[in-house]
C-alpha cells in the first residue's frame, strides 16, 4: 500500500462551508470506514484541512476525493503527497505495516 498526506486548501469563506461540511464529513467517515483513510480533521489556523490516507495508487486517493462534497461544490481543492512510513507507533503497525 501507497500512503499520502493530503493538505485541502479552502476556496470559500467559511460561512459557506458550513452549508456543505456535514456531507462533507460524512463522506470522510465512508473513506475511514473502508480503510483508505486514517486521519481526518480541519487545520487550526481555518484555512484547510489534513489527511492521512493509504491506497494502492493516488489516481484511488484522487478518485474518492473528486467525489467529495467540497470539490463537487468548488469550495476546496488537494493536494496529495505520497509518503513512506519508516517508523510508526504499534498501533498503528495493523494500518501501517511492519516497521
Amino acid at each position: 500500500m501507497k500512503h499520502f498526506l493530503l493538505e485541502s486548501t479552502y476556496l470559500v469563506a467559511t460561512e459557506q462551508l458550513l452549508s456543505v461540511r456535514p456531507a462533507h464529513r460524512s463522506y470522510m467517515q465512508v473513506g475511514i470506514d473502508h480503510g483508505l483513510l486514517l486521519l481526518v480533521g480541519p487545520q487550526a489556523s481555518g484555512v484547510g484541512g489534513l489527511i492521512l490516507a493509504r491506497a494502492d495508487s493516488q489516481a484511488t486517493v484522487e478518485e474518492f476525493f473528486a467525489s467529495d462534497p467540497y470539490v463537487r461544490e468548488g469550495f476546496a481543492r488537494y493536494r496529495f503527497v505520497e509518503f513512506t512510513p519508516v517508523l510508526h507507533a504499534p498501533l498503528l503497525a495493523d494500518w501501517v505495516g511492519p516497521a
